[in-house]
């Protein structure tokens, strides 16, 4: 049990390191953002074509990454949507019992269906080296490879919950 356990905290605390991190791509989302905007308009006024398909896809390829890699930060920070017109009144061995069965039950089902469901799309994507099919556009197979990418670090940070869940059930009891 203490292997699992020292398991478990080594993947929460990559997947706290991976949250903290992704908070940057936020700032440079924003950033490019903002200047797609800036650019859009400026270039208007003075008749010329200030941004690109290139800063376009940016834009969009950096929010894809922001929701995928912080998805298990999410998990782990207990700040992911929950419908918890029940939940939130129930003693934490309830929870725990709510918490496991879901995981068990749904999020680690959905992260092996979507992490295998992705992985041949992905290997297509990468074996022609799939662009963009807009001018001046970015390669797609990098941002496609953070989908499966997603699914397995979700599952592992689902797997990594259990323990604590199976503790609290324990010490209820």
């Amino acid at each position: 049990m203490l292997l699992l356990q020292r398991l478990s905290a080594g993947v929460s605390r990559a997947h706290t390191w991976l949250g903290h991190g992704v908070r940057w791509l936020v700032l440079v989302m924003v950033l490019v953002g903002s200047f797609n905007a800036v650019a859009r308009y400026l270039g208007r006024y003075i008749g010329t074509n200030l941004s690109s398909n290139g800063f376009l896809e940016a834009q969009w390829y950096l929010f894809a990454a922001v929701f995928l890699l912080a998805a298990p930060y999410t998990l782990l920070a207990d700040r992911h949507v929950r419908v918890d017109v029940l939940y939130g009144r129930a003693s934490p061995r309830t929870k725990a019992a709510i918490d496991l069965a879901g995981t068990v039950l749904f999020l680690l089902p959905f992260c092996v269906f979507g992490a295998w469901g992705s992985a041949e799309w992905v290997a297509n994507s990468w074996a022609v080296f799939e662009q963009s099919p807009n001018t001046g556009g970015l390669p797609r197979y990098p941002v496609k490879t953070l989908i499966p990418v997603a699914f397995v670090a979700l599952g592992l940070q689902g797997l990594a919950l259990i323990p604590g869940y199976v503790t609290t059930l324990r010490e209820g009891a």
